[in-house]
């Protein structure tokens, strides 16, 4: 049965003229059982070819085999051939203009299903009662609203298979259209994952290995004369390179893991609470460092306290890379109604304009650009650039609520 369906399918022209040949064949056994009625026999078996020829090609080629069902349906009229089993043709190519044709077919063949049985009518009022003359005007009204039924149910059944296809046509192309939005959603979303990553990547190695790289120059410098020092600075060393490899370690874990989280949840995730422990880390590393925090400190939504964290870390990083072995730093953390201010300025030479303007060149300037990538999610404004008087500055404002 299904291969039988399937060949249907595949051939839609060879069952129209299937049916077409059959409904030639019936017509031809009506014409040789009771006669064709009014007209000549030859004027209706030409009109009933005609008409199977329109069932055969209804769907290759639905509006011109309307026009043709139309015109053999006013020669009927002109040449006086009665009402006849091809006639239903006319019924079928109704239903295909108004299910596949163009909307002018469709309005013809509404115009024809309204007009067809009343003009048969009045051209042959004694159609019904065997020819004896004896039909009144209201038998033929009649008759003719009883006529009128099929060809406006055909019309009717093809414009409703022409809404149903227009409808399932519309569900797929939404459906098509969602899964491109999904697709673009779920590679911005990858996108800004690695973008996450690369940020949490780039902070945590390039503050712990500047630490490590500073505290082995220094343990170099005081090796034979300070060996105590050079201990210490061989432990701090141990300590930050072990403190970068498990926060390393916690990155690749989710990357492996390919969990779903939501933004700000990924590990690790310092506060704003630990940014006096970087600002220890740092002093011990050599660089002298002033700390202070002006308002009320209170908690702050996890994503404002990563980003501050990430701000100072980088800010003191790109301290002790560009401003020379002289420089100082400060940190100011200023709690606000409507948000945290953060201030970090040095006194150093200051980074060259192509990285903190131009994004940087060979891998110099994602640190600003991180930054400024932060800032930018939670809503907030950040300004890095020459301090007056010397050295680098780099403020922040990051707001409680995110921007809309």
């Amino acid at each position: 049965m299904q291969r039988l369906y399937d060949f249907i399918r595949r051939h839609p022209t060879a069952v129209d003229t299937l049916w077409a040949v059959f409904l030639l064949g019936i017509s031809g056994m009506s014409f040789v059982s009771s006669g064709v009625g009014h007209g000549s026999a030859a004027a209706a078996l030409l009109i009933a070819v005609g008409l199977s020829a329109a069932v055969a090609l209804r769907r290759r080629a639905p509006e011109k085999t309307l026009v043709l069902a139309t015109v053999l349906g006013v020669a009927q009229l002109v040449l006086d051939v009665s009402p006849n089993v091809s006639d239903f043709a006319m019924l079928v190519s109704i239903y295909t203009a108004a299910a596949v044709g163009e909307r002018w077919a469709s309005r013809l063949a509404l115009a024809g299903s309204l007009l067809a049985a009343v003009i048969a009518m009045l051209r042959w009022p004694d159609y019904n009662d065997g020819g004896d003359g004896g039909s009144g005007p209201g038998q033929i009204i009649f008759f003719a609203v009883v006529m009128t039924v099929p060809f406006l149910l055909a019309w009717v059944l093809g414009d409703s298979m022409r809404t149903r296809r227009a409808y399932f046509a519309q569900l797929e192309e939404r459906a098509a259209r969602l899964e491109k939005e999904r697709e673009a959603q779920a590679k911005v979303a990858v996108a800004a994952e690695r973008a996450r990553i690369a940020r949490e990547l780039h902070d945590v190695v390039a503050h712990n290995v500047s630490v490590m790289v500073v505290q082995a120059d220094g343990a170099a410098y005081v090796m034979d004369s300070a060996p105590d020092q050079a201990k210490i600075a061989l432990e701090t060393i141990s300590m930050t390179g072990r403190q970068a490899l498990a926060e390393m370690r916690r990155l690749l874990g989710v990357l492996r893991t390919g969990e779903h989280r939501e933004a700000g949840e990924y590990v690790p995730q310092p506060d704003v609470e630990q940014i006096e422990e970087l600002v220890e880390q740092v002093r011990t590393a050599g660089l002298t460092v002033d700390f202070k925090i002006e308002g009320t400190p209170r908690p702050l939504p996890s994503g404002v306290e990563l980003t501050a964290y990430r701000i100072v870390q980088e800010a003191l990083t790109n301290t002790r890379k560009h401003g020379g072995p002289e420089a100082g730093a400060s940190v100011r953390l200023v709690y606000f109604d409507d948000g945290l201010g953060l201030l970090v300025e040095d006194d150093g030479r200051g980074a060259v304009h192509e990285v903190y303007e131009d994004g940087g060149a060979d891998g110099q300037g994602h640190g600003l650009i991180g930054m400024r990538e932060r800032v930018g999610m939670v809503g907030g404004t950040l300004d890095a650039g020459p301090r007056p008087g010397g050295g680098f500055r780099i403020s922040a404002l990051l707001p409680l609520k995110p921007a809309t």
